[in-house]
């Protein structure tokens, strides 16, 4: 039930492909205008995915395999641009050097925001290798480079392609940060359409054309990552991988560095500083009751999420199999669709089959469940995985019953995972954008849509303390993901 739920989206882009018939669908996908964003979006996704590998893993060899002076500083610098969202930096950028737009502004803003989502994952694979595979490379007369490009990139090849894919669905979905460098692309051409046509055909026909490029990348990631997979058996070498001296090359490295934090990181809050700065103290006003708005739908969208994510965790965890395959794959496809996708099925949905429920708190709500339920489900998993089911059958030895069981025994272990999956959702729903534009109750105003209502306006100064918002929000989470990476340590 739950998860073809999730699959509403899924369904209405097929619907939407049936009901409009081959030639009506034709006629809106084979025009010029559709063909501009068609090389607009694949050149973003082409050109954008690579960049954020090679900063992600270059950043990440530096911080943990490399003699990289103040390296502990880097390695929180590197991840900083999590806590600003891609919009917000679009708008520091943008109210920095105005004449930024087009792919080359959209490439720079978006690289810059989405890097992180490669480093993290390279940096956890990083310090999860065994050392001993390098050292007997060192020992068959490899140089560095060669033991980099030969040992340790095929092993970080899963974390690559992991960490790729998200990149890639952000890059699709994404609005904000495009709208507002005049660089249109399926989403924002989505929204505009909207807009105009209220869910009208065009619309619809540019999320059909929008959900088969998210198929696509989807294909073409298992493709690549096809079923090798990368462990050691036994317990690898108990001690710490030697670092790398970088000799010369070390002053090089660290302006790089800097300056990749620099672009990433200070430009956007400078310039959100700069325009706080000269905002006056009314313009605050507004934004302390879209905070609120925000933790009641990001709070209630964490609690929605973790009460489906529990059950399909416990299922996967604990019964794995054909149903349990089946069910998270659902969410997890549904998931990969863009938000504005969500969206438009939720208004499709809820306009023709549940009217009461259009433009309410419980859509909203739906739409950051399917959108963020993978980040509940991945973390709850894993705490359940690592609980065993000896600490519970030891309970029920002792007369108690396995609800109880479960409920004294393991619900307190699980707590750190379920915090942890309440608050990446959390942090999603706080920042999300589009589909709380399109679906929220009228006179609602998140963090998010109050800074772009005027940001939009080109009303710099008002935007400000919506943006200083959203990231002092982000900043818990991002904190708590670098924590958890950290805490990862070669056995």
């Amino acid at each position: 039930m739950l998860g073809a739920a999730a699959l509403i989206p899924v369904g209405y882009v097929v619907q939407v492909a049936f009901e409009m018939g081959w030639q009506q669908l034709a006629e809106l996908v084979f025009r010029p205008r559709v063909g501009e964003l068609l090389v607009n979006t694949v050149l973003l996704v082409v050109l954008g995915v690579p960049l954020t590998v090679v900063l992600g893993v270059g950043g990440a060899w530096l911080v943990e395999r490399t003699a990289l002076p103040a390296r502990r500083l880097f390695a929180v610098l590197l991840v900083v641009p999590l806590t600003i969202p891609a919009f917000v930096a679009s708008y520091g950028w943008a109210s920095a050097i105005p004449s930024i737009n087009g792919l080359g502004g959209g490439l720079l803003v978006a690289v810059l925001a989405y890097y992180p989502l490669v480093y993290l994952p390279a940096l956890a694979a990083l310090r999860g290798l065994d050392p001993a595979l390098e050292e007997s490379a060192r020992s068959l007369g490899m140089g560095s480079w060669a033991v980099f490009l030969r040992v340790v990139l095929p092993q970080l090849r899963l974390a690559m392609l992991g960490g790729g894919l998200v990149v890639a669905l952000h890059l699709l979905a994404e609005y904000g940060a495009f709208a507002f460098l005049r660089f249109e692309t399926f989403t924002t051409a989505i929204v505009v359409a909207y807009q105009a046509s209220f869910a009208g055909p065009n619309a619809a026909a540019l999320g059909v054309v929008l959900a088969l490029l998210c198929f696509v990348v989807l294909l073409v990631e298992a493709t690549a990552r096809g079923r090798l997979r990368y462990a050691r058996v036994g317990g690898g070498s108990p001690h710490p991988a030697p670092r790398l001296g970088l000799g010369r090359a070390t002053p090089l490295v660290v302006v790089a560095l800097v300056a990749l934090a620099v672009a990433s990181s200070i430009v956007p809050l400078v310039s959100v500083i700069r325009w706080a700065l000269v905002t006056d103290a009314a313009s605050w006003a507004p934004v302390v009751e879209a905070t609120v708005q925000t933790l009641l739908l990001a709070v209630g969208g964490a609690i929605a999420a973790l009460a489906v994510a529990l059950p399909a965790a416990w299922l996967s965890a604990r019964y794995p199999g054909r149903i349990a395959r089946t069910l998270e794959g659902a969410y997890y496809f549904a998931s990969s669709l863009p938000a504005i996708i969500v969206a438009l099925a939720l208004v499709t949905v809820t306009l023709h089959v549940l009217p009461g429920l259009y433009q309410t708190v419980a859509t909203v709500i739906a739409a950051y469940v399917v959108i963020f339920l993978p980040r509940a489900l991945v973390s709850v998993r894993a705490g359940i995985a690592q609980v065993p089911e000896t600490l519970e059958e030891a309970a029920r030895s002792l007369g108690t019953s396995p609800f109880v069981a479960k409920l004294r025994v393991t619900g307190p272990l699980l707590l750190p995972s379920i915090a942890a999956g309440g608050a990446l959702v959390a942090l999603g729903a706080a920042n999300e954008l589009t589909a709380t534009l399109l679906l929220a109750p009228t006179g609602t105003q998140t963090v998010a849509t109050g800074f772009w209502a005027a940001a939009s306006a080109v009303d710099y100064p008002a935007a400000a303390p919506y943006a200083i918002t959203l990231v002092l929000l982000s900043i818990p989470a991002v904190a708590l993901m670098l924590a958890q990476v950290k805490a990862r340590r070669t056995p």
